[in-house]
């Protein structure tokens, strides 16, 4: 038997988090395997790359395939015996995700190098497991009748990304997990399993938390490092859940998850200290709210958490307070708390006013939504799917091609299309588009792809290029005009021409230089002032000319909102807001 070395990697495609991916390679073959929300692929190639074997079964885990690998693929092998073997103990050992329906396997043989990329819908039909020759599209209706399918239910229901912001501990991975339990996207089982390990780690209120918080790191420290991802549904919408980081050390993966979302909510701890700890300055809570608004986060749910605790006991009182305080906070960050804020008090570790509304008899004095229905009440931010397409890249990842991934913000996408990648200006085409993880023949404004591309190659690509069209193409500069709002320097710093700091614009995080100060702009005219500007201190309004080392695709703040905002930060604190106002055409690509 040759020996087979396999090796694990994360981070690589949407899932209930980061699901993962393996390479195995012995002396003839190399194989890849991946766990996706629905079922496990393996896709397995000779040395010189052509592809002999695809095969993919249901809901198997990553400690299962790991044990099976190398039986299944070192040696000569018995095809149908050995998927039949995996599909019965992937049935025995699900890692808790809740199976639809009963799938059968597919094995598909294949003497092309194009692959037509991953299949998570499998057959539900009971059919005996068959290697055949692989058969263009265009002779079979079936794979067809499913894209169609997929393509319906992508427009049926519209979609929304909430990102889950605020303070450290404050329950933000316990409500996630919680709304994943009760949306029935996780099992009894796996609860109990997870409760099990809290308290063996004699940490027994955050099973709900390992739910989001998948690595080994996290469950250790009780903190949100990655941006965790999840799925769920209601009867109306489609939701993506981004888990964002509370502690002020991970900020920029918080901006990150905030930059792509369109709709937050802001969890605050109503046990007596918490609150005050995450409010008070240098708390985290003051600093996600001014960049969740800066980001384009323009609906904001504020549920007031854990008020279960016995230092609370679903105080009217506790609630109003919090209420009262953190009223002219919003509405000094600029929301108006009237049309964009709802707050709603919760309890995330045991599920109490979420899926249902809450019982007289625990709280008498509420009668409000719960949180599935506040979150099914908000209205959609107005999308143009016929505007020019935007998809700024958070990741890429080589399978079968380039695979980019990232969130339509203008635009739609459909297999064939010709497009840009920019700032490089490399024309690619689209071979495949994933929406969650269904292969969708089309995709607009607003959903999470992963999109299949040729033309370029992976190592070409970095976080922060945008996949535009064609036509209308986006800009690439590396100076800017921007208004910018002062938030807090830091002590003894003056903000001037010289002054540096990094740059959060969508997907790009770059370093940048104060060139010049144009205009001060006056607080209560909203004009600008007609003495020469060389300083301004914080709270200042301020024209400025940024430059940046780098070409970045960005867009004015007039033509695309969610392209046009950034904030900038210095030291680990966020030190100004603001919005393009002017490209450059000097420096424009």
């Amino acid at each position: 038997m040759n020996r087979m070395t396999v090796r694990w990697e994360t981070g690589f495609a949407w899932g209930p988090r980061t699901p993962p991916r393996c390479h195995a390679k012995n002396a003839k073959r190399q194989h890849h395997f991946y766990i996706t929300k629905h079922s496990f692929l393996v896709s397995s190639y000779s040395k010189s790359g052509f592809p002999e074997l695809r095969l993919s079964f249901p809901f198997a885990t990553k400690t299962l395939a790991s044990a099976q690998i190398p039986r299944l693929l070192s040696a000569p092998m018995d095809i149908e015996a050995e998927i039949r073997a995996l599909q019965l103990d992937s049935t025995e050992d699900n890692n808790g995700v809740v199976n639809p329906e009963d799938a059968k396997p597919e094995v598909e043989m294949t003497d092309k190098v194009e692959e037509e990329g991953m299949k998570d819908e499998l057959d539900t039909k009971s059919q005996p497991v068959q290697a055949e020759p692989k058969v263009k599209d265009k002779e079979v209706s079936a794979p067809e009748d499913v894209e169609a399918l997929d393509e319906m239910e992508i427009d049926k229901k519209r979609h929304l990304n909430v990102v889950f912001i605020g303070h450290v501990d404050a329950g933000k991975s316990t409500t996630g997990g919680q709304i994943l339990f009760l949306s029935g996207q996780v099992d009894d089982r796996t609860i109990q399993k997870y409760e099990k390990e809290a308290k063996d780690k004699s940490r027994e209120s955050w099973y709900m938390a390992y739910i989001m918080d998948t690595n080994e790191e996290e469950r250790i420290k009780g903190k949100t490092v990655e941006v965790g991802r999840a799925h769920f549904e209601t009867e109306t919408t489609r939701f993506t859940i981004l888990d964002a980081p509370g502690h002020k050390s991970y900020v920029p993966n918080m901006i990150s998850g905030a930059a792509q979302a369109d709709i937050g909510v802001l969890v605050i701890s109503a046990r007596k200290g918490e609150f005050e700890t995450g409010y008070e300055r240098g708390g985290q809570t003051r600093e996600h709210v001014q960049l969740a608004k800066t980001l384009g986060v323009a609906k904001l749910l504020v549920v007031v958490n854990k008020m279960d605790d016995h230092t609370v006991n679903w105080s009217k009182e506790r609630y109003d307070e919090i209420e009262s305080k953190m009223t002219p906070f919003l509405r000094s960050s600029g929301y108006n708390v009237k049309k964009d804020v709802q707050f709603l008090p919760i309890s995330g570790l045991v599920g109490t006013n979420m899926k249902t509304r809450v019982d007289k008899s625990t709280c008498p004095w509420w009668n409000g939504p719960c949180l599935f229905e506040a979150l099914d009440s908000v209205e959609v931010p107005l999308r143009d799917p016929k505007g020019p397409f935007r998809m700024p890249i958070i990741d890429k990842f080589k399978d079968m091609g380039t695979v980019v991934m990232g969130k339509v913000e203008s635009g739609s996408v459909r297999e064939g299309d010709s497009l840009l990648v920019m700032p490089n200006k490399a024309q690619v085409k689209v071979l495949a588009v994933y929406c969650d993880e269904n292969k969708v023949r089309c995709a607009g404004p607003g959903e999470n792809l992963r999109v299949r591309l040729s033309g370029i190659e992976e190592e070409d690509i970095l976080s922060g290029f945008v996949l535009s069209s064609v036509v209308k193409s986006i800009a690439a500069v590396t100076e800017f005009t921007a208004q910018l709002q002062i938030l807090e320097l830091l002590e003894n710093a003056i903000f001037t021409a010289g002054y540096k700091a990094v740059l959060h614009i969508h997907s790009v995080v770059e370093e940048c230089e104060i060139v010049e100060l144009l205009q001060q702009i006056d607080p209560k005219t909203k004009k600008p002032m007609k003495k020469k500007v060389l300083f301004v201190k914080n709270g200042a309004v301020v024209v400025c000319r940024i430059q940046v080392n780098n070409l970045i695709c960005i867009e004015k703040f007039s033509d695309f909102p969610q392209l046009g905002r950034f904030t900038l930060r210095t030291e680990g604190k966020t030190v100004a807001v603001g919005k393009v106002t002017d490209l450059s055409s000097s420096s424009s690509a």
